[in-house]
């Protein structure tokens, strides 16, 4: 033998791996093989969340920020991202939130 040459202390051949646990593989190979899935929902809480934010202020994101309804203390730019959000997953049911909005108010005058 040469220096710096190793042996496996098993007599197997180099570069050949051992699979001591293949049920672990095996699960793992099944669950890489599935299709992703996509969450085509926002969850309720965010949704309410942001409905009530765009009720209650508009689009005054610092308000927003300073209403004691936020929980997660978000800073404007949080909060207008949340919203974005919301618009680009629901466009219509967003469009016709801000429809009865408006109608509200014309009601209110």
């Amino acid at each position: 033998l040469t220096q710096g040459m190793e042996v496996d202390s098993d007599g197997c051949q180099p570069g050949k791996k051992i699979v001591r646990k293949p049920y672990v593989v095996n699960e793992m190979e099944y669950e890489a093989s599935l299709p992703e899935k996509k969450s085509n929902t926002l969850s309720r809480d965010l949704i309410d969340y942001v409905r009530y934010m765009i009720q209650s202020h508009g689009e005054n994101y610092k308000e927003m920020a300073r209403d004691e309804k936020n929980y997660y203390q978000d800073t404007p730019k949080q909060i207008k991202r949340k919203i974005n959000v919301y618009k680009n997953f629901y466009p219509e049911e967003y469009k016709d939130f801000i429809a009865s909005l408006k109608q509200e108010k014309m009601d209110v005058q």
